[in-house]
């Protein structure tokens, strides 16, 4: 029996979840793998508050060096950058095989920790850096080896497809159910990480590098949020036959560069991932050979999370006790990608809901500024579910593909006519 310890960085609501799933099912894990992982430390400098986990004495302590010297494994939960940084490139100075949930620093500095475990001969796990308790990370690192991955689509964030799921059922405005999200702890008391996109653009860079190799930092693509998503769009995107959700999009390419992409997005509501609701994600991924699969289920919370992390542990215990500890890279460092398409130069579908003054002549005059940009109308109606009696009309124009660029030309031009009220919202269509 090979025998395989274990020590976790941080014991907030996933170090104590991991913690209590070591301990109780210590024994589970040694029948299914052969391996005896034991929890041997945990560092936190929080060492008296009550996680409600029981852990032997002397177990938990504040010198979490100390920790990471008498441990095969490092599981870090500590979160953000800076610490979490910190004691991840020491442990991999020292050869260890590091665990991680960290998708923001995995996102900004993953090139930086694969060199450290390369450099020192460790190895880095981070299936719970995407999605919680969704194997996706294994999937497309192990799963699909002999597949050329043409795409992938993901709903990566449960706040968000909270907030879009409460609106749509419940005829509720954005700033309503974003209040009720964060009385409920599906929010945070500051929301941008979530709302403004950053926390799926993490996930998405992080699954680019898996399909497509190379890393790239979040500063490199194209993040939208879902403020600026009404109740009107919910309920016209239902009226066309769509469903809005926050979503990350990774394409390769004709010329091997690829797309990767977050941003509301109207999806056919008889597509799989349109299902995905409340706080649940889903991920899409299609492969040369397996073609479309379909990945479902919790993207955050401590028992979700937890069981990711363990599944980590139980691998790098694998890999330890037979001496293979990297049987397929997590980080193809040898493997570059082409490069990011430029948001201008990407093609879609393009949804616009403007308000303008209800004259004859003004819906030509829009059509024609589109046409002078080579973007063509596909659908163009009145607001079905905007009432003005004002003198004003609330209209919305489906495109055919069209550039980013034509599109965003074509915007500004209308925006500029007297007859166009205030901005123009503007959304991409996906039909996957």
């Amino acid at each position: 029996m090979k025998h395989v310890s274990v020590g976790i960085l941080g014991f907030g609501t996933v170090g104590a979840g991991v913690a209590d799933c070591l301990l109780k099912n210590r024994g589970l894990i040694r029948e299914r793998t052969g391996v005896d992982v034991e929890l041997t430390g945990i560092g936190d400098l929080d060492t008296t508050t009550d996680r409600g986990v029981a852990v032997p004495s002397g177990m938990l302590t504040s010198d979490t060096p100390s920790v990471i010297a008498k441990s095969d494994i490092v599981v870090e939960l500590i979160g953000g950058t800076t610490v979490s940084r910190k004691f991840i490139l020491s442990a991999l100075e020292q050869g260890k095989t590091v665990v991680t949930a960290n998708k923001a620093l995995l996102a900004d500095y993953g090139r930086e920790i694969f060199d450290a475990a390369e450099a020192g001969g460790g190895t880095v796990f981070y299936e719970a850096s995407v999605a919680g308790g969704i194997p996706i990370i294994k999937s497309l690192r192990e799963g699909f080896v002999g597949n050329r991955i043409n795409r992938i689509f993901g709903i990566l964030n449960g706040t968000c497809n909270y907030i879009f799921t409460r609106m749509e059922r419940e005829n509720l405005g954005f700033e309503e159910v974003l209040k009720d999200a964060q009385r409920l702890g599906y929010a945070e008391a500051n929301p941008s990480l979530d709302i403004d996109g950053f926390d799926t653009a993490h996930k998405a860079v992080i699954l680019a590098s898996l399909a497509y190799g190379g890393w790239h930092n979040t500063n490199e693509i194209y993040v939208q949020g879902i403020r600026d998503v009404s109740l009107s769009d919910i309920r016209c995107a239902d009226e066309l036959g769509y469903k809005i959700k926050l979503l990350a999009i990774i394409k390769q390419c004709a010329d091997s560069r690829i797309e990767v992409r977050v941003h509301p997005t109207l999806i056919p509501k008889h597509a799989p991932l349109a299902g995905i609701s409340d706080v649940f994600n889903g991920v899409m991924v299609n492969g040369d050979f397996v073609g479309d699969t379909l990945f479902y289920g919790r993207g955050a919370g401590r028992a979700a999370t937890a069981s990711a992390v363990v599944s980590d542990i139980a691998d790098a215990a694998l890999n330890l006790a037979g001496g293979t500890p990297a049987r397929i890279p997590a980080y193809r460092k040898e493997v570059e990608c082409a490069g990011i398409v430029p948001m201008e130069e990407v093609t879609s579908r393009y949804y616009l809901r403007l308000t303008v003054t209800d004259r004859p002549g003004v819906l030509a005059k829009l059509a024609g500024i589109l046409s002078e940009q080579g973007v063509s109308v596909s659908r163009l109606m009145q607001n079905p579910v905007s009432k003005n009696t004002s003198g004003e009309a609330s209209i919305v124009i489906i495109t055919h593909e069209a550039k980013e660029s034509a599109v965003r030309q074509a915007i500004a031009a209308m925006e500029a006519f007297d007859a166009v009220h205030g901005k123009i919202c503007l959304l991409r269509i996906e039909e996957l």
